[in-house]
């Protein structure tokens, strides 16, 4: 029985956590900055609703997996 079970391993090597999280953070952090400062510099007439929507996304999506890394660096595994 014991011959048919295999233990399971993780697809990304447990010692990229940190630089998985600090890039994907620093990445992250770049969009949302990009993101704060299109809208603050921008009027109401020249902003661009496609725009908005993609910076935010990508910004979400590199803060998620980021934070997601960096949670699984200090230890706290979801």
């Amino acid at each position: 029985m014991d011959d048919l079970l295999v233990r399971y391993t993780s697809p990304v090597n447990p010692a990229v956590y940190p630089h998985l999280a600090v890039t994907l953070l620093g990445i992250g952090l770049f969009f949302m900055a990009w993101f704060f400062v299109y809208e603050v510099t921008s009027n109401k007439f020249s902003r661009n609703l496609v725009k908005e929507l993609l910076i935010s996304l990508w910004s979400a999506m590199f803060l998620g997996f980021g934070i997601l890394f960096l949670l699984l660096w200090v230890g706290i595994y979801v």
